[in-house]
């Protein structure tokens, strides 16, 4: 990409940062004399209204929220050729990943990097918005005249569309998200408490709690991971008490909220000891804004059916998904393995369930494989049968063995795939995407893939509407891609990749949109 001199007011630097929907530079405001960050639309978004609209919204929401220790909004403005941008405070010390990369970091400044982001988690979650991503890689930090200030950041819109499993989706990162957000429970704040702690203890120690590195390892998990004093002799014990609390896989076991987790470190640290008199929160409280209601249930054996719907509003807005993932290919998603997933708008009617155990969750899958036959066959019978993934008006048929980790976006997207935080950077991994996008008309020709070749394309009508399908051939995988026409103004995209032709037939097929 050539850099261009400037955009707006703002005299650009350097890149530092590109992705599939934004790219970010250094810039200098000349006006007031400051470096600021600037996150500018990619090009290919130029022409989507709802892209657009929920950028600029996202802006101007974390706009208001005041917070030294969030990373902030300071202007909205749009470039010469009509794409939209956002200057945000730069981050000139670079991230909490760098520096845990170069070992376990000062009992004391830990300490007070923690407090910072936990303020600033505190600020967002006083908004009513659920990070889901904590961890080093977005604590930020920038040079004050006191000394070294952190600060959350990769929050919103641009994070979600961009890093495919990683914010906010409803998994989040293997190594600090809270087993709930992947189990499918209903989310709160303490969801975000354990990622601190998680953070804190890698800042501790220099590594991640548990090591986990996939989804469904998280699912495992049913202890604190190790005391810190294993992996590191100075640690005093009240820290280790108090932070290995916050990583307790029920959350009802953890600090009941930011507060008494921070105050709880602080206290260990100035006295070596825990307060003893520190009461509990109302747990009702857990409950607020961004929650999700998810349940879990089994479907027919021979073709269950893997239910996702959208959640609130309050949801959305904290995870800042949009159609734009309908475009970029970019949904995030939750591991469900081989049990089902029904996912309920918060809020929602009925009598809520209560909390899945794990052991219920292995239940599930050994009563799937025993009705199937039983032992390694019943295991092949049962990968052999298609699933049914539904995410409120999409729906797909797809391979068991593709472990149904599926969400839901607005109504507006769902991805499948044997390894959905691969999806977008990887072209061989097999799995299929459905998404809702703004156009009026199909498209006409569509450029292959780099490292593919075009296979020829066919127009025709699927489901009684007018689409056009088009194939590539490339050296490790075949794709598929169909635009159907499902209003005046909708397509519905259907990008399908394997190996085997018949799947590839199969699952494209059986994608549909309900009007």
């Amino acid at each position: 990409m050539d850099q261009p001199a400037r955009i707006g007011r703002y005299a650009l630097v350097r890149r530092v940062g590109a992705g599939g929907f934004a790219t970010v530079w250094l810039a200098r405001d000349e006006q007031l004399d400051a470096e600021v960050a600037v996150k500018i639309l990619s090009d290919n978004w130029i022409d989507e209204d709802d892209v657009r609209r929920r950028f600029l919204a996202e802006g101007r929401f974390l706009r208001r929220v005041d917070s030294p220790y969030v990373v902030g909004v300071h202007d909205i403005g749009e470039a010469e050729d009509g794409r939209p941008y956002l200057v945000l405070t730069y981050a000139d010390g670079g991230s909490l990943a760098d520096r845990i990369k170069a070992g376990p970091l000062a009992i004391g400044e830990v300490v007070k990097v923690i407090g910072q982001v936990g303020s600033g988690l505190r600020q967002l979650h006083a908004r009513g918005v659920l990070h889901r991503d904590v961890k080093p890689a977005n604590v930020l930090f920038r040079t004050d005249p006191a000394g070294d200030r952190a600060m959350l950041g990769d929050l919103g819109l641009g994070k979600s569309l961009e890093t495919v499993s990683q914010l906010t989706m409803p998994g989040g990162t293997p190594a600090y998200v809270a087993p709930e957000q992947v189990m499918g429970d209903r989310l709160d704040h303490r969801a975000d408490l354990y990622s601190l702690g998680a953070v804190a203890y890698a800042a501790f120690t220099g590594q991640a709690p548990h090591g986990v590195n996939s989804l469904g390892a998280v699912m495992r998990i049913d202890a604190p991971p190790p005391s810190m004093t294993t992996l590191r002799e100075d640690i005093p014990e009240a820290i280790d008490v108090v932070v290995r609390r916050a990583l307790e896989p029920d959350r009802d076991r953890r600090w009941p909220d930011l507060a008494s987790f921070l105050t709880a470190l602080d206290e260990a640290h100035r006295t070596g000891k825990i307060p003893a008199d520190l009461v509990p929160a109302d747990r009702e409280a857990a409950t607020g804004p961004g929650a999700l209601d998810q349940q879990t249930q089994l479907g027919n054996a021979d073709h269950p059916t893997v239910a996702a719907s959208a959640d609130t509003a309050g949801a959305t807005s904290a995870a800042g998904t949009s159609t734009a993932e309908a475009k970029s290919a970019a949904g995030t998603a939750s591991d469900t393995d081989a049990a089902t997933a029904a996912v309920e708008p918060a809020g929602g009617g009925g009598t809520k369930e209560p909390r899945r155990t794990r052991a219920w969750l292995v239940a599930v899958v050994l009563a799937v494989l025993l009705a199937a036959g039983g032992g390694y066959g019943g295991y092949q019978l049962v990968m052999s049968r298609p699933v049914t993934v539904i995410a409120g008006r999409l729906a797909v048929d797809v391979p068991r063995d593709w472990n149904q980790k599926a969400v839901a976006t607005d109504e507006s997207a769902l991805l499948v795939s044997t390894r959905t935080d691969e999806w977008q950077s990887t072209r061989n991994v097999p799995g299929v995407f459905l998404g809702v996008v703004s156009a009026k008309a199909l498209p006409t020709t569509s450029a292959a893939p780099s490292g593919c070749t075009a296979a020829g394309s066919t127009t025709g009508e699927f489901g009684g509407k007018a689409g056009v399908t088009f194939e590539y051939r490339c050296a490790d995988v075949l794709i598929r891609e169909r635009f159907v026409q499902i209003s005046a103004s909708q397509l519905l995209r259907i990008q399908v990749r394997t190996g085997d032709p018949d799947t590839l037939a199969e699952v494209t097929d059986s994608a549909t949109y309900t009007v």
